[in-house]
């Protein structure tokens, strides 16, 4: 306003600029407070919204536990969090990315439904992986700490220690290793058990062909057959195969992850996951291999432990990473393990390796003999008795084996050369059971009769006289030593002696033979005779 004269007044101008301190003050004031106001409203909206989310997250966990079941809630959902909503989608997080792919492609529908009933309007979930540190929520909307929710898990960072090179190797961190720390992440490797000593024949050339096949593929070649499953009797191969594929990986890729181990071994670290609530780190684990070998999988027991086999095997397959199991059996004859696992295993190659024939026994002992040769030059065992054993012995290497360190062991002791007949009784006790039981007690009566010029009607008798009772307790011997019969039925069978006259021959012949060298040789060729085919 102007004044008269056009002067302006200055009372009027200085007015709303010179406010007195305490009117301002208040207004400051009122305004702080309005926005304090406001925010603790915020506040509490927020927190109620939170609250509302994970009690809504916390009846969908219940739904996912009494469904699915204590195993599996445990081992896919335990560590899944809710983040949000937003409009028509759940966000949820995990704390790998492992995780998230297996639960988006096999319980994401459930999910999604479980969701949509709880919240209505969610036609979406998102899965997320949490940063490294970041952790769970609790039901009560605050924090709760949690074991290892962590994207990649220790055991991925240790993945190079028995599944790699030693000079790649590196130590596990203290979190995240339950079950699979230090030395102990696979299964031991002999150092004997490589392709170059395992020896080829007929019966497992397809095995020895596609063990190959599996250790000299390149890093992320397509694989064009998985599993390869390899089945046979015990002691026929496939252990050595399983650690030939791993030491053949280890020397020309080091590149690629190989993990072998025993299904014992592998129940031995799930339990151990459990224990220490680290079954996520235990899975993570097993998605850094590119080669996974489980050998004796016939061990694989209990329900929660197929169902992680089932789970790691999938997983594996469907990421196109190797997997190569061993067992005693087909798929089909795993009665213990799950049908759907049973097909999923058949649906690879399977690979049989049959007992040894004939020429690749020859081999195995020869070879072994070989060696054995180069380490004392003193082992003197003929091509005759080599024979004798690759006719007489069934199984296959590791029986072979064993038989040929028994006539070596014996030839050492005896400090001479090792003849048919001594191998003969060195190796009585070694007889398969198949064969043993080819053997009739008849038969033993008519070989003793022949060799010793005695009726059958004598050696049935109760004359007592030398000659025939020699024969006699020989019979007894023979029928022990080669057939399944019990002392009882032996004795009933030779003319209905007691159980306590034929343990008394059998002992006699024993003690007999430790001095009498024409009576070990007797018996020696009375064996022969008996096994011939």
């Amino acid at each position: 306003m102007e004044g008269a004269g056009g002067q302006t007044d200055p009372a009027r101008t200085v007015a709303p600029v010179l406010r007195h301190p305490a009117i301002a003050g208040e207004a400051r004031l009122d305004r702080s407070v309005r926005e304090q106001q406001e925010g603790s409203h915020r506040v509490l909206s927020e927190n109620k919204a939170t609250g509302q989310l994970t009690d809504h997250w916390a009846r969908i966990s219940d739904r996912l536990r009494a469904e699915l079941g204590e195993d599996l809630y445990s081992s896919w959902f335990a560590r899944m969090d809710v983040e949000e909503r937003a409009e028509n989608r759940l966000v949820v997080s995990v704390p790998t990315r492992f995780l998230r792919n297996w639960i988006q492609s096999h319980y994401l529908d459930k999910l999604v439904s479980l969701a949509d009933q709880e919240f209505g309007g969610i036609d979406a979930v998102q899965i997320r992986v949490r940063p490294r540190g970041v952790p769970m929520r609790g039901r009560d909307g605050g924090q709760e700490a949690h074991g290892n929710g962590v994207e990649e898990s220790g055991f991925a960072e240790a993945a190079s220690g028995t599944i790699a090179p030693a000079a790649t190797a590196t130590e596990p961190s203290a979190a995240g290793t339950a079950g699979l720390d230090g030395g102990e992440r696979g299964s031991p490797l002999d150092h004997t058990l490589t392709f170059e000593t395992f020896i080829v024949g007929k019966s497992n050339a397809l095995a020895h062909a596609a063990g190959l096949r599996v250790a000299d593929a390149a890093p992320r070649a397509p694989v064009s057959f998985n599993p390869l499953y390899i089945h046979s009797a015990s002691g026929l191969g496939k252990t050595h195969l399983l650690n030939a594929i791993s030491w053949r990986i280890r020397k020309t890729n080091p590149e690629r992850r190989v993990l072998y181990l025993t299904a014992e071994r592998f129940m031995y670290h799930f339990i151990s996951a459990l224990r220490a609530r680290d079954v996520i780190s235990f899975k993570d684990h097993f998605q850094s291999v590119d080669v996974l070998l489980i050998d004796d999988l016939q061990f694989l027991q209990g329900k929660s432990m197929q169902q992680e086999f089932c789970h790691t095997f999938t997983s594996l397959v469907d990421a196109k990473r190797q997997v190569v199991v061993a067992a005693d059996v087909p798929p089909a004859q795993l009665d213990s393990i799950d049908a759907r696992m049973r097909s999923r295993l058949a649906g690879g190659l399977v690979v049989d390796i049959e007992a040894p024939g004939l020429e690749l026994k020859r081999d195995i002992l020869r070879t072994r003999l070989a060696e054995a040769r180069k380490r004392d030059r003193s082992i003197d065992i003929s091509e005759e008795v080599l024979e004798f054993i690759a006719n007489r012995i069934n199984g296959g290497g590791r029986e072979l084996e064993g038989a040929l360190i028994r006539v070596m062991v014996d030839q050492q002791v005896a400090r001479g050369p090792m003849t048919v007949d001594m191998a003969a009784l060195a190796l009585r006790d070694l007889v398969q059971p198949n064969e043993v039981q080819r053997v009739k007690i008849d038969d033993i009566m008519r070989v003793v009769g022949r060799h010793y010029n005695v009726a059958k009607a004598d050696l049935l008798s109760p004359r007592r006289a030398r000659s025939i009772v020699r024969p006699r307790q020989v019979g007894m011997y023979l029928a022990k030593r080669l057939t399944a019969r019990s002392l009882p039925e032996i004795g009933r069978r030779f003319g209905g002696r007691d159980h306590s006259t034929v343990l008394h021959a059998v002992r006699k012949v024993e003690d007999l033979m430790q001095k009498d060298d024409q009576l070990q040789r007797e018996v020696g060729l009375l064996i022969r005779l008996l096994e011939q085919p």
